[in-house]
């Protein structure tokens, strides 16, 4: 077993729970997804054999490259989404992945529901919020959050456990996470993916229930080839 894989994996759980019991957290269990985007297979291999079983990939096409071969080693792998979907490439990631993160438009949500009819999956979704009303960013408006919701629920029959955001670089996201998690709580979801390396704390103090983490863990990131 890589002795780094695992004493980073160990730092991270340990920050985990000591968050948990300084700020009272609702959640008895917060889960971290391991951000692997842009690592290769063997890079990721020493946290999967530390005991990591949770990881999250941003695109289709680079999971598919790696994931398959990992699996066939650690099948009880969960692999998230979270990075944007496009909806030429829904096929592939119901086949792929285990839960989508990032839900954010109706054409999504009737081609995920399609996809998942035909192939017998019923993946796990997240719907994204783009709680910074941020151009540059993906997501579904705060204000249209609760309906959205709703509506891919009723009318597309998908399985939306939680809501997931990116708070925007260089303000403080207690707000946002705060916000998020009202959100979660009109909507009646059970989950909330918030935080990252450098605030999941916060995140977890705001009632997160997933967090991804990735150079906290993997250290520096190589650029996308």
């Amino acid at each position: 077993m890589d002795s780094a894989a695992a004493n980073s994996l160990e730092a991270i759980r340990t920050r985990i729970a000591s968050a948990q019991a300084r700020f009272g957290a609702s959640t008895e269990r917060v889960e971290l997804v391991a951000v692997s985007k842009t690592f290769d297979a063997e890079a990721i291999e020493p946290f999967l054999e530390a005991g990591q079983r949770v990881f999250g990939e941003n695109r289709v096409q680079e999971a598919q490259a790696k994931w398959p071969g990992l699996r066939q080693r650690f099948p009880d792998v969960e692999l998230h989404l979270i990075g944007p979907l496009q909806t030429n490439k829904a096929r592939e990631a119901v086949a792929l992945f285990d839960v989508i993160e990032t839900l954010d438009r109706d054409k999504l949500a009737g081609i995920l529901a399609a996809e998942m009819a035909l192939s017998g999956r019923k993946l796990a979704c997240f719907v994204q919020v783009n709680i910074g009303l941020e151009e540059q960013k993906a997501g579904i408006a705060p204000a249209e959050t609760v309906q959205f919701v709703s509506r891919c629920r009723d009318v597309h029959g998908l399985d939306v456990v939680g809501l997931m955001c990116i708070p925007p670089d260089g303000l403080p996201p207690g707000p946002y996470f705060a916000q998020l998690a009202g959100l979660g709580r009109a909507a009646g979801v059970a989950r909330l993916s918030m935080g990252m390396s450098g605030d999941f704390e916060v995140g977890i103090a705001m009632g997160a229930t997933d967090i991804r983490v990735g150079s906290a863990l993997f250290g520096y990131r190589p650029p996308l080839k």
